[in-house]
């Protein structure tokens, strides 16, 4: 099938273009080639060809940023993914839209599909509003939420500690929020995987952490797998204060998409997979 993917050149679309490659056409513009927000752009390119499925890795991610920048975020996550699902309605093609375990309050030990949302920052009110234009413009939709993402292609929370362990020996990190880890080959998988069934809807997608771990735990893992030795002191979030609020628990429940046959990788395994991966 022809998968037409959006965010190719982005952290998770580095590694999702390849994957779904290895079985079907693939085609990646570049994001000055493909703007969504253009909603005459988006409507003439899918209708001159249109793809089976589009999977859109095209997203604003900067959460803090987007408190004060709410009218760019909301462009992109919401009246992009907005656009997309009327040309994709139009055309007969497939959409996959990937979100987040932020639009989610964090009060839950852990959430699942079905639970209702309920985000404490732009960024997830954003992204939760891109879900929903969705499931009212077309019905051929996956919805795939994730947490903590990192990979090869992009900033993330892996590179972070690993140059501030490079550059200092005093590193504090919260240890009251909690998630699960997941790295962008992992979910990247999970979507290719998925985007191959007829089983559409709403699932959640991480690396298995159980219960979940804290950004310390993770910091603590990720120093441990590196080699690095240096102390990290373990704070609580009005200790380390951000722009915006994020929630206490991001765990989200897999069991749907664990249902279709998709398998989770343990998160120190793809942590451990990633550490080497940079060091080649």
């Amino acid at each position: 099938m022809k998968v037409l993917v959006l965010g190719g050149q982005g952290m998770l679309g580095s590694d999702l273009v390849p994957i779904i490659g290895q079985h079907h056409e693939v085609v990646a513009p570049a994001m000055d080639e493909f703007d969504i927000t253009n909603r005459e752009m988006v409507r003439d390119k899918i209708m001159a060809s249109p793809p089976s499925v589009v999977v859109n890795c095209a997203a604003y991610t900067q959460v803090d940023k987007a408190e004060t920048d709410c009218e760019a975020a909301f462009a992109v996550n919401a009246f992009g993914a907005q656009n997309l699902a009327i040309a994709c309605a139009e055309a007969g093609s497939a959409l996959c839209y990937v979100s987040t375990d932020y639009i989610f309050d964090g009060t839950r030990r852990m959430s699942t599909p079905y639970d209702c949302a309920g985000p404490v920052n732009v960024y997830g009110m954003s992204k939760l509003a891109g879900e929903r234009m969705i499931q009212w413009a077309m019905s051929r939709f996956y919805i795939i939420r994730t947490s903590w993402l990192y990979g090869w292609h992009g900033r993330n929370f892996v590179e972070a500690i690993l140059e501030r362990a490079a550059g200092s020996d005093d590193l504090r990190v919260v240890y009251d929020q909690v998630g699960a880890p997941t790295w962008s080959v992992s979910l990247s998988n999970a979507i290719a995987r998925l985007i191959e069934t007829d089983a559409y809807g709403i699932y959640h997608y991480t690396d298995d952490a159980g219960d979940g771990v804290s950004w310390y735990d993770f910091a603590v893992e990720i120093l441990a797998q590196a080699g690095i030795a240096k102390n990290i002191r373990p704070v609580t979030t009005p200790e380390f204060p951000r722009p915006a609020r994020r929630p206490a628990n991001s765990t989200l429940d897999c069991t749907l998409i664990e249902m279709l046959g998709i398998r989770r990788d343990d998160w120190k395994h793809s942590l451990k997979r990633y550490i080497e991966g940079r060091k080649n």
